[in-house]
């Protein structure tokens, strides 16, 4: 069965692009009080990537910078944060902050700096950076949308004809259902059918199902068991807005934006490794390169920070990928053997278990042929 992983930047992305005065008024409503929506707003993605280039940290695939204008007239500049991984970012504030007066030294603008944690710790939420010496002080902060806090007000986002209601709830329902994709394919029939019955105009409900078929994945199966019953809504209805033509296009705009990703990311490996380990660290290249998904090279790429030796490197790189390939195969079921197979220090027996898992059929199986003693 094919499963690909979820991913939630570009569709992010277009969301916000689509939909930014909506965007500003669902989760920033002080904000949207206070700018002029007769006035033309302008994305400034040129600039952003200037900026982010000087400031070292990254091509940044979810950040939005936008101009627009006050009430009174005044020309403001409002940097948007979309921080979707599961796992908490340590440096998150300290990027913020250096975007911040990034812009503010190249292009003498105020900037608003505004962020959404996409991620699933109820604990973790970062909103201001600091440091002082010697008397002289420097404090930043920047308001906070948990993405996590919508799932209290459920009711409330069913009945709320904001596209964003409707991209909140894929984002919380595409997490929960990482491990059961059989009760995602009823959440992503459910959340696409409720387009219709709020009404949204044609573009709309094409422009929202790709956010929602693009968060929501699913094996191949189970995709076309999707379809079937999409096909038989629209045709009750008399409404089919999403055609085969539809469907295509999405599908091929999906495949272009995760691959130009992984260029990105790929590029960005080679530099790190490069950096780091110098030549031997580049003999990686080669197999990190035949890796297709997305999520697993952004792992790497944190590996790559936190690991002192290429040997390590290579070690918790066959660690990551059983634990996407676990995931994928047997659900959180699988995920009970990497207590077990996290105290191999044997490189050639985690790649043994890599290619294993091709072949078996179950957990019982797996744990039979590779980790007996």
């Amino acid at each position: 069965m094919t499963d690909p992983q979820t991913e939630f930047d570009t569709p992010w992305k277009d969301a916000i692009e689509h939909y930014f005065q909506e965007f500003i008024a669902f989760f920033f409503p002080q904000a949207y009080s206070q700018i002029d929506w007769k006035r033309e707003i302008e994305f400034l993605d040129k600039e952003l990537q200037q900026v982010v280039r000087d400031a070292e940290l990254g091509k940044r695939l979810v950040d939005k910078l936008v101009k627009l204008y006050r009430q009174n007239g005044e020309e403001a500049w409002v940097l948007v944060h979309i921080e979707i991984q599961s796992q908490e970012e340590s440096e998150f504030a300290q990027r913020m902050f250096v975007y911040n007066y990034r812009i503010y030294d190249r292009y003498k603008r105020t900037v608003a700096s505004l962020a959404i944690l996409g991620d699933d710790s109820a604990n973790w939420r970062p909103n201001q950076f600091g440091y002082q010496l010697f008397g002289c002080e420097v404090g930043f902060k920047f308001p906070v949308i948990k993405l996590l806090d919508y799932k209290q007000n459920w009711q409330e986002l069913e009945l709320n004809s904001n596209p964003f209601a409707t991209v909140v709830m894929a984002h919380i329902k595409a997490q929960e259902t990482r491990s059961d994709r059989h009760q995602r394919k009823e959440w992503k029939l459910a959340l696409t059918r409720r387009l219709y019955e709020q009404g949204y105009q044609r573009q709309d409900v094409i422009n929202l199902f790709s956010f929602i078929d693009w968060v929501m994945s699913l094996p191949e199966e189970l995709e076309q068991e999707f379809w079937q019953q999409l096909r038989e809504f629209q045709e009750e209805q008399r409404m089919p807005y999403i055609t085969s033509i539809e469907r295509i296009g999405i599908k091929k705009g999906i495949e272009q934006s995760q691959e130009q990703m992984k260029q990105v990311l790929i590029e960005s490996l080679e530099l790190g490794l490069d950096l780091k380990f110098g030549s031997v660290g580049l003999n990686l290249l080669q197999e990190i390169s035949l890796i297709q998904n997305v999520e697993l090279l952004r792992e790497i790429q944190k590996l790559l920070k936190i690991t002192n030796t290429v040997e390590e490197l290579i070690r918790q790189i066959a660690l990551k990928t059983i634990k996407f390939r676990l995931e994928q195969k047997f659900g959180s079921v699988g995920l009970n053997l990497l207590p077990e197979i996290s105290e191999i220090q044997n490189v050639e027996l985690l790649r043994e278990i890599q290619e294993g898992l091709e072949r078996v059929n179950t957990v019982e199986e797996l744990r039979q042929f590779f980790l007996r003693d």
